[in-house]
């Protein structure tokens, strides 16, 4: 991997009542990669996150931001604006990384690696090597079957289009119209790949081992199980004109 690439790498980590993961977590993503820098976007967490946020920019400097929201605003919207905000900084890599360690920081350089002949590497708990832990039998079902609907419906070339785990190239925010996205949870995952992919932009798998949290309460509902269902019909009629930001519509290719 090559080490200017690192240094000009964003993790963008959504946060709501994560407080006892953030230690853990910088300390793993520090120790992978040194030169990355941690943007944390946080929705008015009420059980300290902010506060240990504060401390780990206390323990690493400059290495480590916050973007503080007003309040429980959703996943989407909280990448959207850790996207923004990397964009208004000379970052080339933006990774996104749940916070409650379930996205192994290990994997980093790997991604880092794949990234310099690709476009967006995407965490794969489906291809050879990937995989869950910890998990039931009907969430392993529900998510295998969301995967699978998703690559029917809109002929996703990737195993694992829900996954939360994937690195974008700048050239990739600054082209796509993320501001027009407007699903939560896995909708959102799906969306922004399908609307990379639609873009012409070459995404590439790499496999991980997703394992449970193992501390706080999962953000899961079954609400957004059926928006993602929802959505997914919706994007399969998106127009080619709609997926290109204004600024990039003439000169990115289509699918």
């Amino acid at each position: 991997m090559s080490a200017s690439l690192e240094s000009c790498t964003l993790v963008i980590v959504p946060t709501y009542n994560e407080a006892d993961n953030i230690a853990t977590l910088v300390a793993a993503i520090m120790q992978a990669t040194p030169a990355v820098d941690i943007l944390f976007v946080d929705d008015n967490s009420q059980d300290g996150t902010q506060e240990k946020i504060t401390l780990m920019q206390h323990q690493y400097g400059h290495k480590v931001h916050l973007l503080s929201r007003a309040g429980k605003l959703g996943l989407g919207t909280a990448y959207i604006a850790g996207f923004k905000w990397a964009l208004t900084h000379p970052y080339h890599v933006i990774v996104q990384m749940d916070a409650d360690l379930s996205h192994d920081p290990a994997h980093l350089p790997r991604f880092l690696t794949l990234l310099e002949s690709s476009d967006v590497v995407v965490g794969s708990r489906y291809v050879d090597g990937g995989g869950t832990r910890h998990w039931s039998i009907v969430r392993r079902c529900i998510s295998k079957s969301g995967a699978l609907y998703a690559r029917w419906l809109l002929g996703l070339p990737i195993q694992d289009p829900t996954g939360g785990y994937n690195v974008w190239h700048r050239r990739v925010l600054e082209a796509v119209d993320f501001e027009a996205v407007q699903s939560e949870g896995y909708a959102f995952q799906i969306e922004f790949k399908y609307r990379a992919y639609r873009a012409g932009f070459r995404l590439v798998e790499a496999p991980i081992v997703f394992i449970d949290r193992r501390v706080g309460a999962s953000k899961m509902s079954t609400r957004i199980v059926f928006e993602a269902m929802l959505r997914t019909w919706r994007l399969r009629y998106l127009r080619p004109e709609s997926i290109l930001s204004q600024r990039r519509q003439t000169n990115s290719p289509l699918m």
